[in-house]
């Protein structure tokens, strides 16, 4: 494979999204109407610029990681931008057929109520800026770090996880069902 000399990936932006860059210490800020987000990416030889109305994301005679890096600084503003105007929402749904479960949001805290008939609720943490909707069987987590709503649904599965029990016969929990990208 011939060496590279230099590799581009360009992001536009879009109207009503204001974007900041501090070349200096790598890092976006990204304002819109939902709210704003920031991130920095501290890698050595990508370099992220802003044009007009698109970002230019480039690396200069890139290697195999450097230009994987290029790729993923462009996905992350590209989500950071899709955060800030539409939102990430993600659907769960409660599934029993043992004892039912009853869900509840307390603070950052999100409880589970008599699964598989245990006295003491369990625990999944909610992360910053992310909501949680209940409505009966169905569990609506939103925001716009694309991050923080998917890790918050993965500690509320793994919170339901069934251990010492056949998983096939115990299909009790808390599982995603779609995503809202």
């Amino acid at each position: 494979m011939p060496k590279m000399e230099e590799v581009k990936r360009v992001v536009e932006i879009p109207e009503k999204v204001e974007v900041n860059v501090y070349k200096d210490e790598n890092r976006v800020e990204v304002k819109g109407e939902k709210g704003e987000l920031s991130r920095s990416f501290p890698h050595p030889k990508v370099v992220i610029e802003k044009k007009g109305n698109i970002i230019e994301i480039s690396c200069k005679k890139p290697r195999r990681r450097d230009l994987a890096m290029v790729g993923t600084c462009a996905a992350h503003i590209r989500n950071m931008i899709k955060g800030v105007t539409r939102g990430f929402e993600y659907r769960m749904k409660i599934v029993y057929s043992h004892f039912p479960i009853k869900a509840e949001v307390k603070g950052n805290q999100f409880l589970i109520h008599n699964f598989l008939g245990e006295r003491v609720p369990r625990v999944a943490k909610i992360l910053d800026g992310v909501e949680i909707e209940i409505k009966g069987n169905d569990v609506f987590v939103r925001g716009i770090d694309k991050e923080k709503v998917g890790q918050t649904v993965a500690n509320i599965e793994l919170a339901t996880r069934i251990k010492n029990r056949d998983v096939r016969v115990f299909q009790d929990g808390i599982y995603r069902v779609s995503r809202g990208d």
